[in-house]
């Protein structure tokens, strides 16, 4: 299994890459990855990290566990390929940015555009056995995961993180709130968007404002 990480955070997570856990993360995967079909393909199992470098880093999205459908997941959180059907959460997102901001929305799901901009897209367990929702979990990634958000908050200004339900909520608890922008709301899934925990966040104005504020350009959302 070749890891291939961006060198801004080779650097910055090294110390995290020689701790027991995460050595023994790294064996339990490569061995779900020969023995079970898994996702997202092994070449992208690090591609939130590997599309948006630590220093280009302005905004982050933390999602739960990769899709665990056939040929959904790539690494990104909430995003799908081009050629694959948008899921029902990433509908509802489309449709807030549409509600907030007036952009339409996309005929696909993939949001590498995101990434490139600086959008960090996060899932807090980064592989998931096919059709086993949550089958990674507790294996060490969340651990990994964590350190990513913490060297984030420690060593940069200025990051806008979204948090959307209580999982993320929880993950990005220790954020400094005094040197970032925290947003919350409910999970856009349409189980908590249809009770009203997610429409109407206007998450994606207030980030684009804060940006602007500090002097970074918006993102193209």
């Amino acid at each position: 299994m070749q890891i291939t990480i961006e060198p801004g955070w080779k650097a910055i997570l090294k110390d995290e890459f020689e701790k027991p856990y995460f050595k023994d993360l790294i064996e339990f995967v490569k061995y779900e990855y020969k023995s079970s079909k898994c996702f997202p393909p092994e070449n992208q199992i690090f591609s939130a990290l590997n599309h948006t470098p630590f220093n280009d880093v302005k905004v982050v999205i933390i999602g739960q566990d990769p899709y665990h459908g056939d040929g959904q997941a790539h690494g990104l959180c909430f995003s799908v390929g081009e050629n694959v059907a948008i899921p029902p959460s990433l509908k509802n997102i489309f449709q807030e940015i549409r509600t907030d901001i007036g952009k339409e929305i996309p005929n696909h799901g993939y949001l590498l555009r995101w990434a490139e901009q600086g959008v960090l897209m996060l899932n807090a367990t980064l592989t998931v056995r096919a059709h086993q929702a949550g089958s990674h979990q507790k294996r060490g990634w969340e651990r990994f995961t964590d350190a990513i958000i913490q060297k984030l908050s420690e060593e940069k200004e200025g990051i806008v993180f979204l948090l959307w339900g209580g999982p993320a909520k929880k993950k990005g608890s220790k954020v400094d709130s005094a040197k970032h922008l925290i947003l919350n709301s409910g999970h856009p899934s349409p189980l908590a968007a249809n009770r009203g925990y997610w429409f109407g966040n206007k998450h994606f104005s207030k980030a684009n404002d804060y940006l602007i504020e500090i002097g970074k350009s918006p993102i193209e959302w």
